[in-house]
C-alpha cells in the first residue's frame, strides 16, 4: 500500500524531472486564486473586503488569462515573462477599478528572476518593479494613496524579491558544500592512488635489492663451482655451500615480502628486525666468499642511528657493493666506510676496478633498459632527505657517496633526479 510520505516524494520527484509540468500546474493554480480575488471587493467603508460583492469585467478576465499563461514559461524567459506580466498587471491599475489581482502573476515572475539571476540584477529589476506597479496602483486608483491595497503591492513584490534572492543563496550553498565534498573525494582518491604508487615503489626496491645482491652471488659461486668442479672438487663443494646459504637468504626475504602482500588486513609486526649496520660485517662476509675483498675502513655502529636511515645506510652499501661484483671486473677492490659527521651519517662505497665496455660509467644501456641499482639508492636517500652521488673515480674504479641525515624527513619523498650526470654502473 502506497503512504502519503511515499505518494508526496514520488510526485514531487516527477514534477522536478518535468519542469514545464510543474510550471503549467503552478500557472492554473495562480489563475484560479486571481479569478477568486477578483470576486472580493476591497471595502470602501473601512470594515474590510467582501466577498461576492462584484463580478469581474471580461477585460481583467482575458488580463489574467494572459498574465497566467505567461508563467508557463517562467524557467526558459523570465525576464520576459516578468515584463509581460508587469505590464498586464499596470494596465489592470490603469484601466480597470477596483482593479483585479492580476498583480498576483508579477509576484510570481519576479520571484522567478530573483531566483535565477544575480544579486545586483535582482536590486535593479526588483526596485524597478515594486516603483512602476506601486505608483500606477497609487496615480490611477480610486482608493488613497496610502491605502493598504496599494501599500500591499509595495510589500508583495518585495518579499518576491527577497525569498527568491534567499533561494539563489541557499541554492549556491548547497552548490558550493556538494562542489566542496566532491573536490575532497576526489584528492582523497589521488591521496590513496599517490600512496599506493608509493608503497609498490618502495616494494620493487626492496625486491630489487634482494634478488640483485643474492642472485649476483649465486652467479659467481656457481660459476666458480662449474670452473673447479673437475681439479679442485673441495673448493667447488664450499662454492656450492655458498650458492646454498645465498638462495636461502633470498628465498627467506622473498617468503616474508611476498607474505605481507597476501595479508587481507594490517601487516603484523615483522618477527626478525630490519638489517642495518648491526650485520654489516655478515654482508660484507658474503661478497668475500664471492671473490670481492671489501675492506671496512670505518664503520660508526654507536647508538642513536634512526631505523630508516640505518635500512637505507645498509642497503646503499649491499647495493653498491653487488655493482662492484657485477661490473668493476676480475681483480677489483672495494672499500667501504661510515662516518657520522655532526647531524649526518656518510657512506662511501670505493672500487678500483675498470669493468667491461657494457658496465662502465659513460657507456649506453643495454637493449634490455637494465636494471635501476643506482635509482633505488638514490629514491632510498631522497626519501630521507639526504643526497646521493655516485660516479667514476679519477684514475680509475667508481664512487657512491650517500649522505643520510640522522633525523629522518617525514615528508613526501622527492623526486629522484638522474642517476648520475657521467653514467650509470647498474
Amino acid at each position: 500500500m502506497t503512504t502519503l510520505p511515499s505518494g508526496f516524494a514520488r510526485a514531487r520527484r516527477w514534477l522536478r524531472d518535468h519542469p514545464l509540468a510543474f510550471d503549467a500546474t503552478l500557472a492554473f493554480c495562480v489563475l484560479i486564486a486571481m479569478i477568486c480575488g477578483s470576486f472580493a471587493d476591497p471595502g470602501k467603508g473601512g470594515h474590510g473586503p467582501t466577498f461576492g460583492t462584484r463580478t469581474p469585467e471580461a477585460f481583467s478576465v482575458l488580463l489574467m488569462v494572459l498574465a497566467a499563461s505567461a508563467l508557463v514559461l517562467r524557467r526558459r524567459h523570465s525576464m520576459a515573462v516578468l515584463a509581460v506580466t508587469g505590464g498586464l498587471t499596470a494596465t489592470e491599475y490603469i484601466f480597470m477599478d477596483p482593479p483585479a489581482p492580476v498583480v498576483m502573476s508579477t509576484v510570481i515572475a519576479l520571484y522567478t528572476v530573483a531566483s535565477r539571476t544575480d544579486r545586483p540584477t535582482t536590486w535593479r529589476v526588483g526596485l524597478l518593479t515594486m516603483g512602476i506597479l506601486t505608483m500606477a496602483a497609487m496615480v490611477f486608483g480610486s482608493t488613497p494613496w496610502y491605502s493598504q491595497e496599494n501599500l500591499g503591492v509595495f510589500a508583495w513584490t518585495g518579499m518576491a524579491s527577497a525569498a527568491g534572492d534567499a533561494v539563489r543563496s541557499r541554492r549556491a550553498f548547497v552548490d558550493a558544500i556538494r562542489e566542496r565534498a566532491e573536490r575532497a573525494e576526489r584528492t582523497r582518491e589521488e591521496e590513496a592512488r599517490r600512496r599506493v604508487a608509493e608503497e609498490r615503489l618502495r616494494i620493487a626496491r626492496d625486491l630489487h635489492d634482494v634478488v640483485a645482491h643474492h642472485i649476483a652471488l649465486v652467479n659467481v659461486q656457481a660459476g666458480v663451482a662449474a670452473h673447479v668442479m673437475d681439479k679442485r672438487p673441495d673448493q667447488a663443494k664450499e662454492a656450492l655451500a655458498h650458492v646454498r646459504d645465498a638462495s636461502r637468504s633470498a628465498l627467506n626475504e622473498l617468503r616474508v615480502t611476498v607474505g605481507l602482500l597476501r595479508q587481507s588486513g594490517d601487516p603484523e609486526a615483522p618477527t626478525e628486525p630490519a638489517p642495518g649496520l648491526a650485520v654489516l660485517d655478515e654482508l660484507v662476509a658474503t661478497f668475500r666468499n664471492a671473490g670481492l675483498p671489501v675492506e671496512v675502513a670505518g664503520a660508526d655502529r654507536g647508538p642513536g642511528l634512526p631505523a630508516a636511515v640505518d635500512l637505507a645506510a645498509y642497503r646503499v652499501i649491499q647495493e653498491a657493493l653487488t655493482n662492484v661484483r657485477k661490473h668493476a671486473g676480475a681483480g677489483a677492490r672495494a672499500e667501504v666506510s661510515v662516518v657520522r659527521v655532526g647531524t649526518t651519517a656518510e657512506i662511501t662505497v670505493l672500487d678500483n676496478g675498470r669493468g667491461s665496455a657494457a658496465g662502465r660509467p659513460g657507456a649506453e644501456s643495454t637493449p634490455d633498459g637494465g636494471g635501476h641499482g643506482l635509482l633505488g639508492m638514490r629514491e632510498r636517500v631522497t626519501a630521507l632527505g639526504g643526497a646521493l652521488t655516485a660516479g667514476p673515480r679519477y684514475g680509475g674504479g667508481f664512487r657512491v657517496h650517500a649522505i643520510l641525515p640522522l633525523e629522518a624527513r617525514t615528508g613526501e619523498p622527492e623526486k629522484p633526479g638522474p642517476a648520475a650526470a657521467t653514467g650509470e654502473r647498474r
